[in-house]
């Protein structure tokens, strides 16, 4: 879905931005391309810049709970400096580099309920307008899918994902927020937790993967999370079944041995805790696990046109709001 909107700071007869992105998806640390196509309006322009930023709709913990906003986490500058005549149609084609930590929008092929997007931000005569805005897909990277597909193996079933703002204490993260891909518990460990997290952070060389396990309170104590992190390679082959389920019971051993989050020091959280938060209703989609790994299903009769839709309604709001 493409969201074409005449330059509003240039009124009437201003030229007109339309951003058009390659098939996707797209991956982490890869290429994103496609083309910026300008058409002039009833007097030439000067363009000055052509500005790709990369949004994200967020989710951000306070003391009075949860609210959603928009981040912008990337700024490209694809083209400008040129004259574009009255009437003049233009193609601008770019092609620039994600960054590792970008999240994942979807896995084989269906929506998680993340939300990003690419505005276009074009610069003409002194005045700015975001006049473009288009929904941005990004799969997993291969040992990101591989590790997701030996969860579903292991009877881990998907509840949802989302975006935290906020940093995990003890790792290498880069940007100002994080992905959580929330699993519900295989049937060997559901008597010992609710739920485990998955995050991933990339980087060129390798890639952490940080897992939270929330752990059942008994009848006279409060239930708690337990977190720990692991490192792999994007070229690992590993028995990623046998990997995992060895991630999970020392995650769970941990946790039982040491009896208190703040036992995990550098491991544990920083700047930001996460234990408490819960995706918001709509957010999620099914993915039940399955002899393929996780089998993918969409749940509440959302389907990935809707999603599409959600990114042009949100992020159209927010731009009104910064106006």
């Amino acid at each position: 879905m493409v969201f074409k909107r005449l330059l509003g700071s240039l009124g009437v007869g201003g030229p007109t931005v339309d951003t058009v992105l390659d098939a996707g998806p797209f991956r982490p640390g890869g290429a994103l391309s496609g083309q910026v196509r300008l058409k002039g309006g009833n007097a030439a322009f000067d363009i000055e810049h052509i500005t790709l930023e990369l949004v994200a709709r967020v989710e951000a913990e306070h003391e009075g709970g949860e609210r959603e906003g928009v981040v912008a986490f990337e700024r490209y500058t694809v083209g400008g400096g040129f004259r574009l005549a009255e009437g003049e149609e233009r193609s601008v084609p770019f092609s620039v580099t994600l960054p590792w930590e970008t999240p994942v929008t979807e896995l084989h092929g269906q929506p998680l309920g993340v939300v990003l997007g690419v505005r276009t931000e074009l610069a003409v005569a002194g005045a700015r307008d975001k006049g473009d805005l288009d929904p941005l897909a990004v799969g997993p990277l291969p040992v990101q899918e591989a590790i997701l597909e030996a969860f579903g193996q292991l009877g881990f079933g998907f509840k949802s994902a989302d975006l935290e703002y906020g940093r995990i204490g003890g790792t290498g993260q880069q940007l100002p927020f994080y992905q959580e891909i929330e699993l519900t518990p295989a049937p060997q460990y559901a008597h010992q937790v609710n739920e485990i997290e998955v995050t991933f952070l990339a980087t060129p060389g390798g890639m952490e993967v940080v897992l939270e396990a929330d752990k059942r309170g008994g009848f006279f104590s409060a239930g708690h999370d337990a977190l720990t992190r692991f490192t792999v390679g994007h070229q690992d082959a590993r028995d990623w079944n046998t990997e995992v389920d060895g991630w999970v019971r020392q995650l769970i051993e941990q946790r039982a041995a040491h009896g208190s989050p703040g036992s995990f020091g550098a491991y544990g959280h920083g700047e930001h805790h996460h234990g408490g938060h819960r995706s918001g209703p709509g957010m999620g989609t099914a993915i039940a696990a399955g002899a393929a790994g996780l089998a993918v299903g969409v749940a509440g009769g959302m389907v990935a046109a809707e999603v599409v839709d959600e990114v042009g309604d949100f992020f159209e709001g927010e731009e009104e709001d910064e106006g």
